[in-house]
């Protein structure tokens, strides 16, 4: 029988904690009744994650297990596992037991309730320090929220459920995963939110730190900029170089006054060196943006994947001649 529910959990060096994320996973997964599946993906673990995660799939054949060949990062592991998908619901969660699986049913259960395409978890009770985890993930959400258009509490809560058709198609990259609904806001989804259960991380070193976070405000600059401007770039570019000429015209028509009457001021290197530094900056940044869409363009039209499997342990379903003997 098909899933109706798919479990996609990447998982790094997360040992002590895969044989109670398993438990817990089935037990609330039983309890509620639907056909399930749990993919897991090892993103290039160095301890012995993929050993636990083989010895499980050989044991139960609801678990499918993807080995990176290296550390590809979060977002990878999810599109790895949305690619592998077969449920009509595809729930994402972080494989640090942070994360609570007895929330999947109650979040399905309004995806079909209230006809919503995305359900996203809420961490309103974050068991996180304040000073390191909980107000730089405020300030975040303020501003992915206000950037997109697309509010939410919690953007950084992994515990979400999708209609598999929303997210199988997707192309993600870099620190993507965290931007889903908003980049799945494009095709007119319905989003809703839902506070979720958020506990301490009891086991293992977790996985964030400050140069993640300027990796997601450099991937936020790019959803804002693919969002906007992906089909209509000349509109972003023709109009900042517009503005930018005309400044720089009046710019050089007040120079040019200023020597004009004889102004010591207008034989300032700085000033002409500080106009130099911000056309500089603009430059930079616009050129980044350019290389986000040509990279885009790039891996899409050539189908190039962003991670690349070492193996898959699952079991195949027995076809009608081996029952039979033939």
């Amino acid at each position: 029988m098909a899933p109706e529910l798919s479990v996609v959990v990447p998982l790094r060096n997360e040992s002590p904690n895969v044989g109670e994320l398993y438990s817990q996973l089935t037990a609330a997964l039983g309890r509620f009744g639907r056909a399930y599946e749990i993919i897991c993906i090892d993103d290039g673990s160095t301890d012995d994650t993929f050993e636990l995660l083989a010895r499980i799939q050989a044991k139960d054949s609801r678990v499918r297990v993807i080995r990176f060949r290296r550390n590809f990062g979060q977002t990878a592991g999810f599109a790895a596992g949305f690619a592998h998908a077969h449920g009509r619901y595809i729930v994402t969660m972080d494989g640090d037991l942070q994360n609570d699986p007895a929330d999947i049913p109650a979040m399905v259960e309004m995806a079909e309730a209230q006809n919503l395409d995305i359900v996203a978890g809420w961490r309103k009770d974050r068991k996180d320090p304040f000073l390191s985890r909980r107000l730089p993930s405020i300030i975040a959400n303020s501003v992915i929220s206000r950037t997109t258009g697309v509010k939410l509490h919690d953007y950084g809560c992994s515990l979400k459920v999708f209609r598999a058709e929303i997210v199988k198609p997707m192309k993600l990259y870099g620190e993507m995963h965290r931007f889903l609904p908003a980049i799945a806001s494009e095709f007119g989804v319905s989003i809703g939110e839902k506070v979720v259960n958020h506990r301490a991380r009891v086991h293992g070193k977790s996985k964030y730190g400050i140069s993640r976070t300027i990796r997601v405000i450099l991937d936020l600059m790019t959803v804002k900029f693919l969002s906007s401007y992906s089909t209509r770039p000349l509109q972003m570019f023709g109009g900042v170089g517009l503005t930018l000429g005309v400044l720089g015209l009046l710019a050089c028509a007040w120079v040019s006054y200023q020597r004009f009457f004889g102004f010591q001021s207008a034989n300032r290197p700085l000033f002409f060196a500080g106009i130099m530094l911000v056309l500089g900056g603009i430059q930079l940044v616009m050129t980044g943006l350019l290389a986000e869409l040509q990279s885009r363009t790039y891996h899409e039209s050539q189908d190039k994947p962003i991670y690349v499997i070492r193996e898959v342990r699952e079991t195949l379903p027995v076809r009608p001649r081996e029952v039979i003997g033939a």
